[in-house]
């Protein structure tokens, strides 16, 4: 069907010089090679007249090149697209969206042709468009070619609107995602805890959104925003400062913020810059800041012969650029470019010129005076970086990865056509392209390595980075400006692994690393504190509570250490605490085993001579057995101290209060046994008592077997039902981990101490009515005593015992049992030993009788 008649209606539009190689597809590019300068014809009075000048960036011409490389590279590559060549045809991107269409429209027509959406040539087809480096420029030509299905790989800068693939599903986002970009922001901005800041952005439709998602990136990490400033996209020579641009100013340079990001593209940064060099011109007055400079700017200079050296108020500037590697062969490319023959590339010769300040003379033009001839020898290794960079910058490598994926993409649906079995004709393979929307599916999911190195994958959030580089500009008194990369950052990878920055080589605008703080730091023991009213960052500092820290500068709050540590005493770091126990190492413990091995010594010595004189009347009064059993159970009395010194165990925790009362139990049940048989001894003596029938043995001791028994019984069900266990008590004494023995039932604890105090009480009430009675072989005097002050230390123990905590607690115990079993001893035996080894001539039946008959 012939189209021509149906697009003669068409109005024609201006077709501009384009960049073009031919190939069996055709890749399209919009480019900016050029900004666009307003100047101010010098007269004094109004109207002001003005015009509009173009000057090319040398730098930008890298973006040029980065694709016409990258195609070249595709079509040497035999196992990349064979039997497929790739063209590709490049305008110049004009900075005024308006515009766009235009070059859409070029791209979309036959070359040379003034018909758009009519192909004379049906040899070439239009694969894809590369364009443009910014949002206006990229959603006005995002909504010609998605009408065509046409994959336009471009820069929104955070537009809403071109992130809805409903309405752009052809687009793909070849700039970083800015949630990256903000998070690599904030990153830096913690690093060096600035937390008080100022946002200059470029004015534009996207500005107000792109505002609030950094504040809520910010406010997440408790950054303060002091303000927010918006600035027109130009560039301008006025002789004086505008309006708008005098408020911008002077909210800088009176804030306190000493950090500034700046978001937008080169026009912008280059306004912000024009004007704060009138400014300080003016003012005499340096700004000290230090910027932040996004992604969509890479600082571009002009040419030698203009006066863009005014760019101190740059100095010190940090910036984020996308991370790069250098391209094999993209150097050599670079040197083979000839002015006198640029083969196609209408951009050449200009941007020579511009480079190296000299004119190309064209054919059949005479050389111009005072103007220096390029010889096309002149060498790109004398340009300044900040000029001309050999090394792609990171629009360039964008650029360069964008193409390869169109290409890889092209690739995998040739090969699944190939493998379907669809393909026809091998030498017409442009044939089967009439259709750029068959390789959307393929281009959403395109991964692999470039020829850098690197990994490049789309999605359909679009192309995926390897972080940013940090970067560094200095510009000194010679008018040179030199950049060093000072750092990496990858938002998407775990820190501290994302995040490397070499705070030494950093030049600062001041010499030192500014302040940029509402408040000083919070010191470490201190916690923020926000003053109502007050912006979160304008905190104010109080101390941690007892018992809590903060190890870091700025604390939110304070925290309290885990249970095995506690606070220092500053408050900055928990310290482990120290296990309380009493130990054989204490000096307290020593003292109470020294006192433990001395009275059992004791006891053995006692029990020795009692054996020893057995035979004599001392002894055998009151029963030699009782006695035995008493001094026996005095002694264990005074090893089962032993059981409570030492670190718990499970062990020992089991037999510590059970063999303490049941040892305890048959003390007293033999002292009140041999309280018994004083009394019945006594009642025995008068005629017709039947007494003398339960002073035999079996009586006596069934008082010695019963007693105890009824104690084993309640310690037994003690440990059969809530045994006690060793335990780690973290909280009874400040700073230490008290390691003891947990009773398990506190009310078999006191069960059983209860009926050690039942028995003592008994013995203390029978012994107290027998004291007076007239026998010489009466111990009723000297056990009321022992049994008195058995009660008095039992009675004074219990308060004493609950009021201490931790090895004391445990040391009120030894003691009672040592001071116990002690006056038991003491008072009973130590008068019957005194006669036994000391006199033994009072140790006499007839000494014995004589007492008695003086009685």
């Amino acid at each position: 069907m012939d189209l021509r008649p149906n697009c003669l209606w068409r109005r024609p539009f201006q077709v501009q010089e384009d960049y073009y190689r031919p190939g069996d597809l055709i890749l399209g590019g919009n480019l900016p090679l050029s900004i666009t300068v307003v100047l101010q014809l010098p007269l004094r009075e109004p109207p002001l007249d003005w015009d509009v000048l173009s000057l090319p960036i040398p730098k930008n011409y890298q973006h040029i090149l980065a694709l016409a490389f990258a195609v070249q590279e595709v079509n040497k590559d035999p196992r990349l697209l064979p039997n497929i060549t790739l063209g590709f045809r490049i305008y110049e991107e004009n900075q005024y969206a308006s515009m766009a269409p235009d070059v859409g429209l070029s791209l979309l027509s036959s070359r040379g042709k003034a018909f758009p959406n009519y192909q004379c040539d049906a040899r070439e087809n239009l694969l894809s468009v590369l364009g443009g480096l910014n949002s206006r420029i990229s959603y006005q030509m995002a909504a010609i070619f998605g009408n065509f299905k046409i994959p336009q790989l471009g820069y929104r800068f955070a537009d809403p609107v071109l992130s809805d693939k409903s309405r752009f599903p052809t687009f793909y986002q070849i700039d970083p995602q800015y949630q990256l970009q903000n998070a690599a922001i904030v990153q830096l901005l913690l690093y060096f805890q600035w937390n008080w800041i100022g946002i200059v952005v470029q004015k534009s439709e996207s500005s107000e959104h792109f505002i609030q998602i950094l504040k809520v990136s910010l406010a997440q990490n408790d950054i303060c925003i002091h303000f927010v400033k918006q600035i027109l996209s130009r560039i301008s020579m006025f002789s004086e400062l505008q309006g708008d641009q005098i408020d911008v100013l002077w909210t800088i340079m009176n804030s306190d913020a000493q950090v500034v990001i700046v978001s937008g593209d080169s026009n912008t940064l280059q306004s912000l810059i024009a004007s704060l060099s009138f400014y300080e011109e003016e003012n005499h007055t340096p700004s000290g800041k230090v910027w932040i400079l996004t992604t969509q700017w890479e600082f571009s200079a002009v040419g030698y012969h203009y006066e863009w050296w005014k760019l101190k108020s740059l100095h010190g500037a940090l910036s984020f650029t996308v991370h790069t590697k250098l391209v094999p062969g993209f150097r050599n490319y670079l040197w083979a470019l000839n002015p006198h023959g640029p083969r196609g590339d209408v951009f050449l010769p200009r941007w020579w010129e511009v480079a190296f300040d000299c004119e190309v003379l064209k054919a059949g033009l005479a050389s111009p005076e005072g103007r220096r001839i390029c010889t096309g020898e002149e060498n790109l290794d004398a340009l300044p970086a900040s000029v001309f960079d050999e090394k792609m910058t990171g629009f360039s490598y964008s650029i360069y990865n964008a193409v390869y994926s169109v290409a890889h993409a092209l690739h995998a649906a040739d090969t699944w056509e190939s493998q379907r079995g669809l393909k026809r004709d091998r030498k017409k393979p442009h044939l089967r392209w009439r259709k750029p929307r068959q390789i959307h599916t393929f281009l959403r999911n395109i991964h692999f390595n470039n020829t850098a190195g690197d990994e490049v994958s789309f999605s359909e959030s679009g192309m995926k980075y390897a972080g940013f580089d940090i970067l560094n500009w200095a510009v000194f008194a010679n008018q040179t400006i030199a950049r060093q990369k000072v750092g990496w950052v990858d938002p998407e990878a775990p820190s501290p692994a994302g995040f490397r920055i070499d705070p030494d080589a950093i030049v600062w605008a001041n010499q030192t690393k500014p302040f940029s703080r509402c408040v000083k730091h919070c010191l470490p023991g201190q916690a923020r504190k926000v003053v109502e009213g007050n912006p979160t960052c304008c905190y104010g500092c109080i101390s941690c509570p007892e018992g809590t820290i903060s190890s870091q500068t700025d604390a939110a709050q304070c925290i309290h250490c885990p249970e095995d540590q506690h606070p220092s005493r500053d408050q900055v770091q928990c310290i482990s605490k120290a296990m309380n126990f009493l130990s054989y190492e204490d000096t307290l413990g020593f003292i109470l085993v020294c006192l433990a091995l001395f009275f059992s010594l004791i006891t053995i010595l006692v029990l020795a001579a009692f054996i020893k004189h057995r035979n004599t009347p001392i002894v055998k009064a009151n029963n030699r057995d009782l006695t035995y059993i008493l001094l026996v159970s005095l002694l264990l009395c005074f090893l089962c101290s032993f059981l409570f010194i030492g670190q718990p165990r499970n062990l020992t925790c089991l037999l510590q209060q059970a063999a303490f009362g049941i040892i305890f139990s048959i003390a007293i049940s033999s002292v009140l046994a041999k309280t018994l048989m004083v009394i019945l001894a006594f009642m025995a003596t008068k005629p017709g008592n039947r007494a003398r029938k339960l002073l035999e043995k079996q009586v006596i001791n069934s008082v010695v077997l019963a007693c105890p028994l009824v104690q084993a019984a309640l310690c037994t069900s003690w440990l059969a039902t809530s045994p006690p266990f060793a335990n780690l008590d973290f909280h009874s004494v400040m700073g230490e981990i008290v390691l003891e023995c947990n009773e398990g039932s506190a009310t078999m604890f006191y069960a059983v101490l209860g009926y050690m105090g039942l028995l003592s009480l008994i013995s203390f009430m029978v012994a107290f009515l027998a004291r007076k009675l007239p026998d010489s072989f009466n111990e009723a005097k000297f056990i009321t005593f022992s049994m008195l002050v058995f009660c008095s230390v039992w009675v004074s123990f219990l308060p004493t015992y609950l009021s201490t905590k931790g090895k004391f607690m445990v040391a009120v115990e030894i003691f009672s049992i040592l001071a116990s079993a002690a006056g038991l001893l003491g008072c009973i035996f130590l008068p019957k030993w005194y006669v036994i080894v000391l006199r033994p001539d009072l140790n006499s039946r007839s000494h014995l009788m004589k007492k008695i008959q003086l009685s």
